[in-house]
């Protein structure tokens, strides 16, 4: 079932709402951040919890529904994903890629664009290092968002991929651009 967005206004002085995510089968973070020019201000952070001890179909279900909510009341005009980690334990590995598809299908499902950054750019991006800690991510977050609580690690996560894509949407908008024709007109 399709989930109302709110559509883009034409004003583009309009501020852009964006949703950023941490994909985790136990939770998963969101952060809503938006952005007018170059200002970004803070809207609100959360985690979405699944139940450890109810089945894969269930908790993935879990996930579903609560990122819908979020999507529902927030209402972002774009949404990031922060990229799996892939680590030694396959089984986990798996796990949390089921849970970044969620992350990457309810947005989408949504129409929203959704964009993926790696952890390390995510952490560049807010931070300046790419293997920068988490506390420092946390503090940097605060910094760049007076007033935001940081519910949870994770939603502090959240924020900073809201934050990367915010840096990083420009551009990529440019490189979607028609380039300009080479003839030129008579």
């Amino acid at each position: 079932m399709p989930i109302a967005v709110m559509p883009r206004d034409s004003d583009s002085r309009a501020p852009l709402r964006l949703i950023g995510l941490d994909p985790g089968l136990r939770h998963t973070g969101w952060g809503i951040i938006e952005v007018s020019g170059n200002r970004l201000s803070y809207v609100a952070d959360g985690a979405i919890h699944s139940d450890g001890d109810g089945s894969l179909a269930l908790r993935l279900c879990q996930l579903h529904d609560g990122l819908s909510e979020v999507l529902v009341r927030y209402r972002p005009n774009e949404a990031a994903v922060e990229e799996t980690f892939v680590n030694k334990n396959a089984a986990s590995t798996l796990k949390l890629g089921h849970a970044r598809a969620i992350a990457l299908l309810v947005p989408a499902q949504a129409g929203l664009g959704v964009a993926e950054y790696s952890a390390n750019l995510v952490k560049k991006s807010v931070v300046g290092a790419g293997h920068a800690d988490k506390t420092q991510v946390q503090m940097m977050v605060r910094v760049l968002l007076p007033g935001c609580q940081l519910s949870s690690a994770d939603a502090a996560d959240a924020l900073a991929v809201a934050i990367c894509h915010a840096h990083h949407r420009a551009t990529r908008q440019l490189w979607k651009a028609p380039k300009p024709s080479a003839e030129t007109p008579p």
